[in-house]
């Protein structure tokens, strides 16, 4: 469907985007409109003071990329990883596929990929996918009122003792965001956390999805510890994300969402990356696909792996895969020893 905008709608969204990525803006305007964009750009929500204006000649500033570095595969008490699990949010199953994200996931090996976003019903799965021999246990949750929304999986080498979907809350669960493996020694829980939508739409859902999953995860780690990894959907400090000033109003960055994921780790639950690399910047897994901004590493990291406090000990190493493409954001790896 096509809607024909004015020229100053045009010109007040071009600059309200480039304000939320942290971009320098070049969208020219009329004199008599500059007092009205920045009444536009306050009730978005954006909350960032007016661009300035960039001197000429300024050469344009090299982007700050993130380098993942060797493995570690040895924990801090002297064990080797003997557990790999990697998550990805590909953000449609299908055009990942075609992407050829399994050939990434072959070269990557781990035991366990978990996907999110998949957007796919399982009836159409593509066969690439469902066949493949590496992973005998595959396991699918999908929405079940909107066909192309939401979903997750979990694809296995050994087979799990029991697998569950959702949390026990049909509000949740009927959004296929969850799944759950129970292991020998550990849960694997895998989650595609709502979003909180553009106007924070869906904040007051995501308040109360926060505190009914924080419950779950405590519920499960009463009886052995757990591994939980996914989009998380939101970056939890200022340093997991390319532009924290323009982005406090935002969904991901709101102080509600943050104060939830604050209240998961004083549950007892931790980040395996920050406890790894606490002062590493420019550690992003997700970037829009608009203004190239990959390419100039204005992203956000919202994919994680946190652990219950018995599994730290075992804790080798987590990973960012930020050279793999073929979704907007990028695969996350774990290594474990269990």
């Amino acid at each position: 469907m096509h809607f024909g905008l004015c020229s100053f709608c045009v010109r007040v969204c071009a600059v309200s985007f480039f304000r939320v990525c942290g971009l320098k803006t070049t969208v020219n305007m009329p004199k008599r409109a500059k007092k009205n964009e920045e009444a536009v750009d306050g009730e978005t929500g954006n909350g960032t003071a007016p661009a300035k204006k960039e001197k000429k000649g300024k050469e344009p500033e090299a982007p700050i990329l993130y380098e993942d570095p060797p493995d570690k595969m040895t924990s801090k008490d002297d064990r080797a990883a003997n557990m790999k699990i990697t998550s990805w949010n590909v953000d449609g199953l299908r055009a990942w596929v075609k992407k050829n994200g399994l050939d990434w996931v072959r070269k990557e090996d781990p035991d366990v990929l978990c996907l999110q976003e998949t957007k796919c019903a399982e009836k159409a799965l593509p066969s690439d996918i469902t066949e493949m021999p590496e992973y005998p246990h595959k396991y699918w949750a999908g929405s079940e009122d909107k066909e192309g929304y939401s979903g997750v999986a979990m694809l296995c080498k050994t087979e799990p003792l029991s697998v569950t979907y959702g949390i026990g809350k049909e509000e949740h669960d009927k959004e296929g965001r969850v799944i759950t493996a129970e292991f020998p020694s550990f849960f694997l829980v895998t989650a595609y956390v709502p979003n909180a939508s553009r106007g924070l739409v869906r904040l007051d859902y995501r308040k109360t999805w926060d505190v009914d999953f924080r419950a779950y995860l405590s519920n499960l780690d009463q009886r052995k510890p757990l591994v939980l990894c996914g989009d998380l959907n939101v970056a939890h400090q200022e340093i997991d994300l390319k532009n924290p000033k323009g982005n406090r109003k935002n969904a991901g960055f709101t102080p509600e969402e943050r104060e939830g994921f604050t209240q998961l780790l004083e549950a007892g639950f931790t980040d395996s990356f920050r406890e790894l690399y606490p002062e590493q910047a420019n550690a992003y897994t997700f970037w829009t696909y608009m203004m190239n901004c990959r390419a100039k590493n204005v992203g956000w990291r919202l994919d994680y792996f946190v652990l219950s406090a018995a599994l730290l000990p075992g804790l080798c190493d987590s990973k960012i895969r930020n050279t793999a493409m073929g979704s907007d954001h990028c695969p996350i790896t774990l290594y474990l020893a269990v």
